[in-house]
C-alpha cells in the first residue's frame, strides 16, 4: 500500500473527513478540553464517586455545550452532527461526562424548548445554557422504567394550582439541579411540569452504592405536596407524546457517545500492546492479539459509519425515532464488547483506574439500561420492520 494512503489507525475509514469545518472545529475544541481538564481527573472522580457539577457547568456553558443542538435562547444553535461529535468526544473520556450534557441540553432544556411556554423558555433556557441552572428529568420510578405509561407521581388540581405527589428514581443531576422536568399522571392524561427545585415538598436524595457511571451524580426524587402554580405545566401536550420525544434526543447523543468510549478502550488496547513485550516481542505481534485488534478496529469504524449515517438523517429532517432505536441498539452492543476484549488484552492492568478500560466498561452496562433498554429497542425495531408490536 502506497505510504500516502496508509490508513490512520485512529479514524481508520476517516470517517472525520466528512465533517463539516464547524464540526472539526468543535471537535478540536471539545477534545482538546476533555484531554487537558476532563481526563486527568476523571479516575479519581469515578473512584470517589463525585463529580464538581457547579464547576463543569460553568464550563460547558463557556464552550457552548449545554443545549448546543437547540435556538435561541442563548443556545448555540449547531448541527444536529456537531452534537452528536461533542457526544462522542465527552464519551471518550468517560459516560458521566456526556450524561452531564446530555440530561441538561437534550432532555430537561429541550424539554422545556419543545414542549414549554414562553414564559418558561425565558425564564429557564438563557441560564441552563450558560451553566448557572442546572436541570434534571424526572420520568423514571421505582417500578416503572421501560414502561413509563405505568407512572405513579401524579398531579391534582387544588383551585388554580397543581399538587404533585411521588417518587422519581435515577435520576442524573438531581442533587445538584435547579429545576426538574417532572412528569405526572392527571386526570388529563400524563403531563410535564417545570418544578423549581427549592419549592416545598421536593425533596433530592443521593443514590449511592454504584458500581457504574460513579462519576455522574444520580438521584432519587420525592414530591410531597409539591404545590405548584397553574403555569407550572406545559401547555400542550398530553401523553407520553411529551417525555418519549426527550429520550429520543437523549438516545442520539447516546449513540454517538459510546463511539468516543469504544474508541478510547480500542486505543487503549492498541497501545498497550505494541508498548508491552512478552517472549521476546511486543503483544502486538502475535496473532491472536491482532485478530483482537482488527475486531476491536472493524466494531469501533462501524459505529461511527452508523453515527454519522444517523447523524445526516437528523440534519436533513428525515429522521425516525426507530433509526436512533438502531443506533443505539448497535453501537452500544459494539461498544461494550470492544470494552470486554480491550480489559482483557491488558491483562491484569485491565482491572485498574490507571488504565481507562474497565471504568468504560462499567459504565457501558448503565448505557446498556438507561434511555432504553436493548430489548426495548430490539423490539422497536421489530415493529418498524413488521408493523406489528410486540410489547404486549
Amino acid at each position: 500500500m502506497n505510504s500516502k494512503n496508509s490508513p490512520n489507525p485512529h479514524d481508520f475509514l476517516d470517517l472525520d473527513s466528512e465533517l463539516t469545518g464547524e464540526d472539526r472545529d468543535i471537535r478540536d475544541t471539545v477534545r482538546g478540553y476533555a484531554t487537558e481538564r476532563l481526563l486527568p481527573q476523571v479516575a479519581e472522580w469515578y473512584e470517589s464517586g463525585s463529580l464538581p457539577a457547579r464547576e463543569l457547568a460553568k464550563d460547558f456553558g463557556e464552550l457552548g455545550l449545554l443545549g448546543m443542538h437547540l435556538q435561541g435562547y442563548g443556545c448555540a444553535g449547531t448541527s444536529a452532527t456537531a452534537y452528536g461529535i461533542a457526544c462522542r468526544e465527552l464519551e471518550a473520556v468517560d459516560s458521566g461526562l456526556r450524561s452531564f450534557v446530555s440530561v441538561q441540553g437534550s432532555l430537561a432544556m429541550f424539554a422545556i424548548h419543545r414542549w414549554g411556554s414562553e414564559a418558561q423558555r425565558e425564564q429557564w433556557l438563557p441560564g441552563m445554557a450558560t451553566g448557572a441552572l442546572l436541570g434534571c428529568f424526572g420520568l423514571t420510578e421505582p417500578d416503572a422504567g421501560s414502561d413509563p405509561g405505568s407512572m405513579r407521581t401524579n398531579a391534582r388540581r387544588d383551585g388554580d394550582d397543581w399538587v404533585l405527589n411521588g417518587t422519581k428514581m435515577w435520576i442524573t443531576n438531581g442533587t445538584v439541579a435547579d429545576v426538574a422536568v417532572v412528569w405526572a399522571q392527571t386526570d388529563d392524561g400524563i403531563r410535564g411540569f417545570v418544578v423549581p427545585t427549592d419549592t416545598p415538598g421536593f425533596t433530592a436524595n443521593e443514590v449511592g452504592h454504584k458500581l457504574s457511571l460513579r462519576a455522574s451524580l444520580t438521584a432519587e426524587l420525592v414530591l410531597d405536596g409539591v404545590r405548584l402554580p397553574a403555569d407550572a405545566a406545559f401547555p400542550e401536550v398530553r401523553g407520553l407524546k411529551g417525555p418519549l420525544s426527550c429520550l429520543n434526543e437523549a438516545r442520539y447523543g447516546i449513540l454517538f457517545g459510546v463511539v468516543g468510549a469504544a474508541r478510547s478502550c480500542y486505543e487503549t488496547a492498541l497501545e498497550y500492546t505494541l508498548s508491552r513485550e512478552q517472549f521476546g516481542k511486543p503483544l502486538a505481534g502475535f496473532q491472536l492479539t491482532q485478530r483482537k485488534l482488527a475486531d476491536l478496529l472493524v466494531e469501533v469504524n462501524r459505529a461511527g459509519l452508523v453515527a454519522l449515517q444517523i447523524g445526516r438523517l437528523k440534519d436533513g429532517g428525515n429522521l425516525h425515532p426507530s433509526h436512533v432505536s438502531f443506533g443505539k441498539l448497535a453501537n452500544v452492543r459494539s461498544a461494550i464488547e470492544v470494552a470486554r476484549t480491550a480489559r482483557s488484552m491488558l491483562g491484569a492492568n485491565g482491572i485498574s483506574l490507571e488504565y481507562p478500560v474497565m471504568r468504560h466498561m462499567a459504565n457501558l452496562e448503565t448505557v446498556l439500561t438507561y434511555e432504553g433498554t436493548e430489548e426495548m429497542h430490539a423490539l422497536s425495531l421489530g415493529q418498524a420492520v413488521t408493523g406489528l408490536p410486540a410489547f404486549r
